[in-house]
This record gives structure tokens, C-alpha cells and sequence, in this order.
């Protein structure tokens, strides 16, 4: 009787696949070391990372996001159009039906510009100076949540 009553073990569930995130570098910025760290640290708390590589337009920043079904990207900017290019990149990802995307940047930003990139939809700004575990912590909440808000990372 007792081996009737007793439930079967159940399968461990299939583990989940590893979240994509693209990092890219648009514009005219020509140092990726910065952007290459922190691909790799990505990749190696688990995530499958699409790097770019340098000098991309953020019409082939958003067509990669969506080629790849990618639910996070990183924008490393060094150039100083940070406000330029996280506009134009937001906007298109709104055009293109991609607007729950989340974002991060990082690379040189003033303080006093990281509310305006907040507000443009950015949800994560990293200075220079911050840890890559912080990066890679906030890439595991973006992914694992889109309800989740994060607190200014600077």
C-alpha cells in the first residue's frame, strides 16, 4: 500500500538557457578594452554575450538586439555623445517594437547626466570605477525580472 501512495520523484526542470545580452560600442570611440572585461565577466557568470565590436550605429546596435532576441545590451561609450546615442538608441528600439529591452551603460558619463539617461529609459548607469560585480549583478536582475527597478548604480 505504502508504494502506491508515494509520489514519484520528480525531474530536476530543465535548466534555464543562459540570458543573451549584447554589448556594443557605437560611434567614433575607439577603446574597447573596458567593453571586452565586461563581455567577459558576462560570459562568465553564465550569460551568452554578442559583442559588437567598435564604431556601430545605433541602427546596427538595435538590428543586433533584435537578430539576437537579446533582452539586455550593454552600451559602452568613452566619446562623450553618451545622451546623443542612448537617445537615438532608445528611440529605435521603441520604433521597433523592442522598447522592454533593458538597457545599461557605461563609460565615461558625468554625474550630473546620469538622471537624463534614467529618464531617456536607461536602467543602470556604471562609471568608471565600478565594480564588475556590480555589472554582472545588475545584468542577473534585469534578466531575471523586467518588474524589478534598480537603484542608480553611482
Amino acid at each position: 500500500m505504502n508504494a502506491l501512495q508515494q509520489r514519484p520523484e520528480r525531474a530536476d526542470p530543465a535548466p534555464m538557457p543562459p540570458a543573451r545580452v549584447v554589448i556594443a560600442k557605437p560611434g567614433l570611440d575607439g577603446h574597447d578594452r573596458g567593453a571586452k572585461v565586461i563581455a567577459r565577466a558576462l560570459r562568465d557568470a553564465g550569460f551568452e554575450v554578442i559583442y559588437t565590436g567598435l564604431h556601430q550605429t545605433p541602427e546596427q546596435i538595435v538590428a543586433t538586439v533584435i537578430a539576437e532576441d537579446a533582452p539586455l545590451l550593454g552600451l559602452s561609450v568613452l566619446s562623450g555623445a553618451h545622451l546623443t546615442i542612448v537617445e537615438r538608441v532608445v528611440k529605435l528600439l521603441d520604433q521597433e517594437d523592442a522598447g522592454d529591452v533593458r538597457v545599461l551603460v557605461g563609460g565615461i558619463i558625468p554625474v550630473g547626466d546620469i538622471p537624463t539617461l534614467e529618464a531617456m529609459g536607461v536602467d543602470a548607469v556604471f562609471t568608471p570605477g565600478s565594480g564588475i560585480g556590480r555589472i554582472v549583478e545588475a545584468a542577473h536582475r534585469l534578466t531575471t525580472s523586467h518588474s524589478d527597478t534598480l537603484e542608480p548604480a553611482c
